[in-house]
């Protein structure tokens, strides 16, 4: 990756970086993966840089698959609802659904990950450390930023998509 454009700086925001959040949260566990992300003091390793980067990866694709089980539907269950699109028109409208998903989508993915992310850095400091309520507050609130985020790039990302890939609407009522 040699230069940030809009699809690579998507993917980096919406899964390498809470990927990366979440294995702060594993490193309190693994001195494997706390090396990987320490360098002790020393230059960082090409290996360790390898290793951080493809399990952050990894660790960013298990969030965004849970952010889909959970947050997805919790946001479908309270109100916000895909609209039905017609893919069919996908062929000629392909450009303006694609910068859609770069500028709505990936922004919804980046915020729904993080909530999985922080609550699951959250939840392992306070295994190791221990609770405390300044922590506490803080992920709540951070938690509570990255959810009104995500619900609103989400209701932005459906609209703009049905503006561009609306089923059509008036043959649905008459065929009823």
């Amino acid at each position: 990756m040699r230069d940030v454009t809009t699809t690579n700086f998507g993917l980096l925001i919406a899964y390498v970086i809470p990927g990366f959040v979440t294995l702060l949260g594993v490193s309190t566990f693994s001195p494997t993966v706390a090396s990987w992300i320490s360098s002790g003091g020393e230059l960082p390793t090409v290996g360790g840089f390898l290793y951080v980067t493809i399990a952050s990866v990894g660790a960013g694709l298990t969030v965004s698959t849970v952010r889909w089980l959970v947050i997805d539907w919790i946001h479908h269950r309270t109100g916000t609802h895909q609209p039905d699109w017609d893919f069919g028109r996908l062929p000629e409208r392909v450009q303006a659904f694609d910068v859609l998903i770069e500028i709505h989508y990936r922004y919804y993915q980046w915020y729904g990950n993080m909530i999985v992310a922080v609550l699951s850095l959250g939840i392992m400091r306070t295994v190791v450390s221990g609770w405390s309520l300044s922590g506490s507050l803080m992920i709540a609130a951070v938690v509570a930023l990255f959810a009104a985020a995500s619900r609103d790039t989400l209701r932005k990302y459906y609209r703009r998509v049905d503006g561009v890939l609306a089923a059509d609407r008036r043959n649905k009522r008459t065929a009823r």
